[in-house]
């Protein structure tokens, strides 16, 4: 089996924001839906090892349906917006969609899922249609509806099924607005109520079984901040006369029958406890999963529930008393986010991991040494948003992604002590702004320019605290790192004040706590409030999402101003001198190209030319042209003047421009990019074509040869789909052939080569060589794709230096591969790996 071309190296995406769709499998897989997927993610390996693509909406519910045994899964079911439900299931260690059970006519809230007999699998779902439905999933790859439970206007938030002890008849829970928990139980091969549990006093949010030694017991949590805790016994027909003895104190219980085939077996509710500690809304609520002692399954009396106060509380009786106490206690402090919308536990307890309203995954791990101390663990992070553009350092080591989710956030591999496998994690987030981020454009290494859906752009500059942290966790050492930028006058770290929207800087000398007299003296009303939230940070691994809240901003250094519409694009030269924008447009006089300078960040000059949006624009390799795209279906080329004593400032000129008719795209181009010599350029469009134009050469010799007339230097590809992003590779393929990515608006990712010298007219010039599988691809439109500005894969490098030939041949190896960065409207940035000897 060759290897294959295109290889998944990371995964950057988080959780939805609804309750019920995170959960966590007995082999220690994280399930999670992620926009319109779901992913599979491993949290020792700490990397999303599949993503499930198949749902055209959010998903909103996932859930694993766990064997009795205690054995990994086999099977996953979810449940979306697209009022869709999906079992997957395993088949050689890959995850395939096996059957949809169809019927329901809202978005599916919440899903479970137990094995009932000759491995059938009984699932039960809650949708906005205000119905619960069951469904028989046999090995036919087919779903029967047993049953459709409706509740009039009410919604149900939350199912739980489980066997009732002693037999193999399910008992399904449902918790919902109606402030109560309504049990049903099987009967002959039909769901008839049992009874309803009363006792909430707002709506439940969360419903749970487990089964403890004959008997279950049923948490439910509500929105009245309490969980309340009901076990549920068999009678057998001894206890019954018991009934009249007045004199002993003891819980009201509820008795429901089931028939059995010929018998019948009585069973006994009682509420066991409410336990109060929460101080707002409790969303979810999860029992330990249950383990093997003695070659018996035991369930520890250990409950786990996440509220919306930022705090999970881990539950279990006393040992003596019996009473159930708080055990542990964690959460996030600061930030300006809400709380938690649901909680799960690992599998040997030694974990627990909370979703909060951003989507950041939360993780704890039990201190080893410590007892009952628990210590926040590294876990995957991304956008809860559309991803609208990203960029790679010119090194090569980091990416900055921006998105709707209104962050710009920073990614770079780091290595564990003594792992060989380096991780790509979230280790800064410069800027939470308070509009969707759109664009940006790197200036030098430790410096950006964003735009927003505002009229300005703002330009960020790495703090001291950062550029030491980066060392720490990339291992390049700091002197190389504070040579590149005036480290003399950096600040520490940045905040956002409470009312602003600009990060302030905050030095070395703000840092310093005040002395009890300067505290007494307030200057102005102002002072009384601290305004500086930061603390430095001393990373030797990447931060959990509370520091990357307030402790990872970036000051923001300049704000530039000049456009009248919202900022729609960025992009900035290899020299770092010139930075061109472009905002929303749909009058020439709006649609512009503004440059500005670097060095003093003032307006050099207006570029106008077209007439609607200008949609991207690149600078050449060499810096000497400029290239825009718009959305009146044309593209302008612009060249920088040799710079005089007079005007050292760089000032640009038209160079060539197409026109209605000789155009060729007949839609919107979306996309645009240069060849890495700086020859060729590339558009993509919405009319699904893909065209390399050229040549872009000139001799310096005078002004007597005119320049060669820029014209389509290949034959028209046409991809498919709406084309929305293209991207030269940087280095060439081994016969000097150009190396291109195309992202498509479903999703997909293209490979093509494209030799210049072919005979263009027959389409010979093209060569498919790769495209993303359906785990690979992105779920919606790929929006931009950026390859490493070099050969290699970033966090490889520093690797073993003492054994010289084996050093040689490992740059050899490494030099064949090459990282492509994409960002999606499915809320994830990927990178993959493309090994250039495969092709």
């Amino acid at each position: 089996m060759a290897a294959p071309v295109i290889e998944t190296c990371h995964v950057a995406c988080c959780a939805n924001r609804t309750p019920n769709v995170v959960s966590w499998g007995r082999g220690g897989t994280i399930a999670f839906g992620t926009c319109n997927s779901v992913a599979l993610y491993d949290p020792q390996e700490r990397k999303v090892v599949a993503v499930l693509n198949g749902h055209t909406g959010r998903v909103n519910a996932v859930q694993w349906v766990h064997k009795e045994d205690g054995a990994p899964e086999c099977h996953l079911v979810s449940g979306g917006s697209d009022n869709r439900l999906f079992l997957w299931e395993a088949r050689d260690g890959k995850f395939t969609r096996s059957v949809e059970c169809k019927g329901h006519t809202g978005p599916v809230c919440a899903v479970d899922a137990i094995y009932t007999e000759d491995s059938k699998i009984l699932v039960a779902s809650s949708a906005s249609d205000s119905t619960v439905r069951l469904w028989l999933c046999r090995d036919t790859k087919e779903a029967e509806c047993l049953r459709n439970l409706s509740f009039g206007s009410g919604f149900m938030m939350d199912v739980s099924l489980v066997l009732l002890p002693g037999s193999r008849v399910p008992i399904l829970a449902c918790g919902g607005d109606d402030s109560r928990v309504h049990l049903y139980v099987q009967a002959d091969k039909q769901f008839q109520k049992a009874m309803t549990l009363q006792g909430h006093e707002d709506w439940v949010r969360g419903v749970a079984w487990a089964s403890t030694g004959g008997e279950l017991l049923l948490a439910s949590c509500s929105q009245d901040s309490l969980i309340r805790l009901w076990r549920l016994r068999a009678k057998s027909g001894t206890d019954t006369n018991a009934e009249d003895d007045h004199t002993v104190i003891k819980m009201k219980e509820d008795i429901f029958e089931v028939k059995e085939r010929d018998a019948s077996s009585v069973f006994a509710v009682s509420l066991e406890t409410v336990l109060a500690g929460h101080e707002n809304w409790v969303y979810g609520v999860h029992w330990q999963p249950p383990f093997y002692k003695g070659g018996e399954l035991q369930q520890p009396l250990s409950l786990l529930s996440a509220s919306m106060d930022k705090t999970m509380i881990l539950w279990a009786p006393e040992e003596g008393s019996g009473v159930w106490i708080e055990q542990v206690r964690v959460g996030e402090v600061g930030g300006n986010t809400l709380g938690f919308y649901g909680c799960q536990m690992s599998p040997d307890g030694s974990m627990i991991v909370a979703h909060a309203f951003h989507g950041a995954l939360h993780l704890w791990c039990k201190d080893q040494d410590e007892e009952g101390e628990w210590r926040p663990g590294v876990v995957i992070s991304g956008h809860f948003n559309a991803v609208q553009d990203l960029s790679w350092d010119p090194e090569g080591e980091f990416i900055l992604s921006v998105g709707s989710d209104q962050t710009s956030r920073l990614f770079t591999p780091w290595r564990k002590l003594h792992s060989e496998q380096a991780t790509w994690h979230e280790i800064s987030r410069p800027q939470i702004h308070g509009y969707d981020m759109q664009c940006l454009a790197m200036v030098g290494r430790f410096q950006f320019v964003s735009g927003a859906d505002e009229k300005v752009l703002r330009v960020f500059q790495a703090p001291r605290n950062f550029v030491e942290n980066f060392a720490n966790i990339s291992g390049i050492p700091k002197q190389k790192l504070l040579t590149s930028s005036d480290s003399a006058n950096l600040p520490e770290g940045a905040s956002t004040p409470a009312l602003g929207l600009s990060n302030k800087a905050v030095f070395q000398g703000d840092l310093v706590p005040k002395t009890n007299e300067e505290e007494e003296q307030f200057s102005s009303v102002s002072d009384q409030y601290q305004e500086s939230y930061f603390h430095p940070l001393n990373l030797t691994e990447p931060p959990p999402e509370d520091h990357l809240l307030q402790n990872t901003l970036w000051p923001e250094v300049q704000k530039l101003y000049g456009h009248g519409f919202e900022m729609f694009c960025l992009a900035s030269d290899s020299t770092r001198t010139v930075v061109a924008s472009a905002c929303k447009a749909s009058k020439a006089e709006h649609a512009a190209v503004l440059l500005w300078s670097t060095t003093t960040w003032r307006q050099l000059q207006s570029l106008p030319c077209h007439t609607l949006t200008v949609t991207q624009m690149a600078f050449s390799p060499d810096a000497q042209l400029l290239l825009a795209v718009s959305r009146d279906r044309t593209w302008s080329l612009w060249r920088r003047n040799p710079t005089t004593s007079e005007n050292p400032e760089p000032l640009f000129s038209l160079y060539a421009r197409t026109g209605k008719d000789t155009a060729i795209h007949s839609r919107i181009i979306w996309s645009c990019d240069w060849s890495p010599d700086s020859k060729y350029f590339v558009t993509s469009s919405r009319d699904k074509k893909v065209i390399v134009w050229g040549p872009c050469i000139w001799e310096n010799s005078g002004d007597s040869v005119p320049p060669p007339e820029i014209k389509p230097c290949s034959s028209i590809l046409d991809v498919g789909d709406s084309a929305t992003a293209v991207a030269f590779c940087p280095v060439l393929c081994s016969d000097n052939s150009y190396l291109l990515s195309v992202g498509l608006e479903c999703g997909r990712i293209l490979l093509y080569r494209w030799s210049p010298g072919q005979e263009p007219a027959g389409g010979h010039d093209w060569s498919s060589c790769g495209e993303t599988n359906t785990s690979q691809s992105h779920a919606l439109a790929v929006k931009r794709l950026r390859w490493r500005p070099r050969a290699g894969r970033a966090g490889q490098q520093n690797g073993k230096k003492d054994g010289q030939t084996d050093r040689e041949s490992e740059i050899e190896e490494e030099s064949s591969w090459v990282q492509l960065a994409s960002a999606s409207v499915d809320h994830s940035v990927k990178i993959f790996n493309i090994n250039k000897q495969a092709l």
